[in-house]
Parts: structure tokens; sequence; C-alpha cells
């Protein structure tokens, strides 16, 4: 599920929840570098597998996210094998990538207490790339192909707007495009996840291929959590709900 609310609490609840993973999302809430590392370590000892989500494929911050010990790395908007490279050279020290040396300052080695970190750092992290675009499920076996990225992850908000079909990601041509990723993922022997709430929709891409996924989100369960409550227990008003804006 993805966690969004930006909390360490809220975090470690979902962590003990007996999920199989969670994403941790930088690129649409509330997170930045402290939050992140917070979350991280309310998270850590749970048996639970966690991803965090830059806002952008920038080599500066995914040095940042790696030096506080992330490694588990979604990078949003890949749209070409030129990104997709880009995400991977970022993860890696040189001469592979162009990864910052700062071992002796962070967290990911455990400030030099980890044994051989810079040798074995690459071992440890994994790059799953977004596709989301028109121009991404176009190049998704070029990008599959790129050394160093493991996996793929569909985005069917932003490939329907790639689309024209904004908010309608159960359209049948967005299904169609998802489900076209999931076919050139399973081919090329690496895994596919992708963006599911609607059960019926989650249950039909997992059984195209689907080998992980996401299927709600913590503000959304709050937020329809808390708005049930009212519709039982507070008397309906001519005024209408009340709102925000």
């Amino acid at each position: 599920m993805w966690v969004c609310s930006g909390s360490p609490l809220v975090a470690e609840i979902c962590a003990g929840a007996g999920l199989d993973w969670l994403l941790v999302d930088a690129e649409h809430s509330p997170n930045g570098l402290e939050s992140i590392l917070a979350q991280l370590q309310a998270i850590h000892g749970y048996p639970v597998h966690t991803l965090v989500r830059p806002p952008v494929n920038d080599t500066v911050l995914i040095k940042q996210y790696l030096d506080l010990g992330v490694q588990n790395l979604l990078i949003p908007m890949v749209h070409s094998v030129a990104d997709a490279e880009a995400a991977v050279a970022a993860t890696r020290y040189p001469p592979e990538g162009v990864r910052g040396v700062g071992s002796a300052l962070a967290r990911a080695a455990r400030w030099n207490r980890v044994p051989e970190y810079l040798a074995r750092a690459a071992s440890t992290i994994s790059v799953t790339v977004q596709i989301e675009s028109v121009a991404a499920v176009d190049a998704v076996a070029d990008i599959l192909a790129v050394d160093g990225v493991d996996a793929i992850f569909v985005g069917p908000s932003d490939l329907a707007a790639s689309l024209g079909l904004l908010g309608q990601q159960e359209h049948p041509d967005v299904v169609a495009a998802v489900e076209r990723c999931l076919a050139a993922a399973t081919r090329a022997g690496k895994p596919a996840g992708v963006n599911a709430f609607t059960p019926s929709v989650a249950r039909r891409y997992l059984d195209g291929g689907a080998g992980f996924i996401l299927v709600g989100a913590d503000v959304a369960l709050l937020a329809r959590g808390s708005e049930a409550l009212a519709a039982a227990f507070v008397p309906a008003s001519d005024d209408g709900p009340g709102a925000s804006y």
C-alpha cells in the first residue's frame, strides 16, 4: 500500500499490518528527507519490503535517498531508455555510475560500519522504473532491457492522461496498455507492478502477470473511513457536506 501521510507513526501502523510491501511516496505527498528517514526507522524491523519514490528522476536527490538508507527506489516518469539509464547510473558509484561518495557520513553505510560498503552497495539497491506515458509504453521492451533496471511499475493515472483519458484509469485503452507492459515484463523475465485500487481490476492485473500491486493508501483509507463515520453519525444538512474549498 501507499504511505503518503508523512507520519512515522502511520508508517509503523501500516508496516505491522501484514502487507507484503509499502511505498513511501515523495512525488505527490508531503515527504522530505527528514520525514523519509523517520519513516524508514519506524518501518525497520517489521517483515515488510519498503520502496521509496522520489519526486523526480534526479541524480542529486537519488544520492541523498540512498545515503539515508533507501534500498529500493521507484523512479517516476521514466519515458525512455535514456531516462532509465540515468536512474541506474545515479545508484552506482564510478566508474559504473555517477553516485557521489559520502559513505562515511551516511546511514546507508552505517557511517562506515558496513564492511566493504562501497564495493557492495550496488548489490543492496533495486531500481524500479515507472511506465506512465504513451512514449514509455512504446519503449517498454527497451527500457526493460536496460542493465540495472530490476522491475517496472505501471502508473495508470498518468498513463490515462497521456492517452487523452484523464481520470479514466479503467478505460479499455488504458487497461490494454497496462497489460501490454505486463506481457513485455514477463517476456523479459523481470517483475512488473501496477497501481489498482479497484479489487476487480487488481485481480485482473494479477492474473495478467503483475508480480506486485498497490491496492490502497493510508490517506485514502483515512479519508473514506472518516467520511463513513460522518455519514453514519452526523445529521444531514440542507447546506450539504462541509468542504475545505
